[in-house]
């Protein structure tokens, strides 16, 4: 059953991987040209590259890498379409890093129409050799955040100045190399104004607004850009061809454990795995898996706004499960265990620019399965622990038979009884004689001697 289990889960994992490795990494498209005219206009490539999502490590590691490839290719432009709410200022500074330092020229567009570029998303939205927009788009609100376990904390006020400063700094340092409107820029971080597409225009923050890439691209087409070290590059965009790059799979797969729900899931499946091999030695399969579960939530855990108080409440509800199934409180405890389950699901993230965390359908969908299983295991071991053993000579002590042989009084004067379908040497536990016929119960066993004492008999009692 083990060995059949283990594969089952070894294969089932394996299938999971596999679902998060297959992607593709890059494709084409062309913007106003077939397949065919995209193999013969290598020349006129524009690689496009996509932020969708809070910027943090992973999806910082994807850009630059994007950018990387661009160069290699020799590609005419690079787009990168931006709808973010902002993200870790460590992450946001990998990128702009590498848009600066692109030799192949950059263009940052804010797109689908709806979308944002916030907080972080504003600084690479400026950082870039062409900034455009899409009708019913915003930006700004780039004032840094200091968050602690996921949730914004007040420091000291020497200190919020200087982080203040700094960014405000570093945007104006390259904002005037674009010859851009660095006093306006500023007040998005010094006062967090935030601007739509038609202000941020009308402002000089960004260059031109477009309908879609297509159209963004057949406006950049003949246009002169100039570059951060001041050259300037004329942009031939007659027959674009776009080159979507897409996340690898190593990278789509870290991206997808750094999501809320992906991370609470691995956590509990990373519990649970080590509780059944511990409380059920021998499986391996949940020990195994619940090993690599855990080891992946803990690497998401570095990346993401943790509260701890949510890993005190999981714990906490671990621990009620437990003594559920100890003492009967009639569910009471097990109530408890599951409402600081949810509860330490829906506080253990929360990022200071989304809000976003775990959903409360995964928090209840895996509670309560979680619960029913750490209850039933719990029961499972706690009555293991009163269950007679029914292999080896220890199954014997307890068990009823009759006397073959008399048994003297004297301890070598041992005689026979017919004890579980066997016939056993036996001594009398009190040194006392026990005639042939008799009904006795086993007490000890010594080697291969039984130490008996007598039963007394309903007749004999009533008598």
């Amino acid at each position: 059953m083990a060995p059949r289990l283990l594969r089952f889960s070894l294969v089932a994992f394996c299938m999971l991987l596999a679902t998060f490795l297959s992607v593709p990494v890059i494709g084409s498209r062309t913007a106003t040209s077939t397949d065919s005219t995209a193999s013969r206009n290598v020349g006129e490539e524009v690689v496009e590259l996509r932020i969708d999502d809070e910027i943090e490590p992973i999806l910082a590691e994807y850009v630059v890498n994007g950018i990387e490839q661009a160069n290699r290719r020799h590609a005419r432009l690079i787009l990168i379409t931006l709808s973010t709410p902002g993200g870790l200022d460590t992450s946001m500074r990998e990128i702009i890093q590498s848009i600066l330092g692109s030799q192949v020229p950059v263009v940052t567009y804010v797109y689908p129409t709806g979308s944002r570029a916030a907080s972080a998303g504003f600084f690479i939205l400026l950082s870039a050799d062409i900034a455009a927009m899409s009708p019913g788009t915003d930006t700004g609100a780039a004032s840094p955040i200091t968050a602690i376990g996921g949730q914004p904390v007040q420091v000291d006020q020497t200190l919020a100045k200087k982080i203040l400063n700094e960014a405000d700094a570093y945007l104006r340092s390259y904002v005037t190399k674009r010859g851009r409107n660095t006093n306006l820029a500023s007040t998005a971080v010094t006062d967090a104004k935030a601007f739509t597409e038609k202000e941020a225009l009308d402002g000089k923050l960004i260059d031109l607004i477009a309908n879609s890439p297509e159209d963004l691209l057949a406006k950049l087409n003949g246009r002169t850009v100039t570059r951060f070290n001041g050259s300037t590059t004329e942009l031939a965009l007659a027959h674009p061809v776009m080159v979507p790059v897409e996340m690898t799979g190593r990278e789509r797969f870290l991206s997808r454990i750094v999501q809320p729900d992906v991370f609470f899931i691995l956590l509990i499946l990373g519990v649970l795995g080590l509780y059944v091999e511990f409380t059920h030695p021998g499986l391996f399969a949940p020990g195994v898996m619940g090993g690599i579960a855990l080891l992946l939530a803990l690497f998401a855990m570095h990346l993401l706004p943790i509260n701890f108080v949510g890993i005190a409440l999981i714990a906490l509800a671990l621990a009620l499960f437990v003594l559920e199934a100890k003492f009967p409180t009639h569910g009471v405890l097990g109530l408890g265990g599951l409402v600081s389950m949810t509860l330490g699901a829906l506080l253990l993230i929360r990022s200071p620019l989304t809000g976003r965390g775990v959903s409360l359908l995964t928090a209840l969908s895996v509670a309560i399965p979680f619960a029913i299983i750490i209850v039933f295991l719990m029961r499972l071991v706690l009555r293991s622990h009163h269950w007679k053993p029914t292999t080896g000579k220890e199954e014997l002590i307890g068990e009823q038979g009759q006397v073959t042989e008399p048994i003297g009084s004297a301890a070598s004067a041992a005689g026979m009884v017919f004890v579980h379908g066997e016939l056993w040497r036996a001594a009398a536990a009190n040194g006392e004689a026990i005639p042939k016929g008799s009904r006795i119960r086993v007490r000890k066993v010594t080697g291969l001697t039984l130490e008996v004492e007598p039963v007394a008999s309903p007749r004999s009692m009533v008598s």
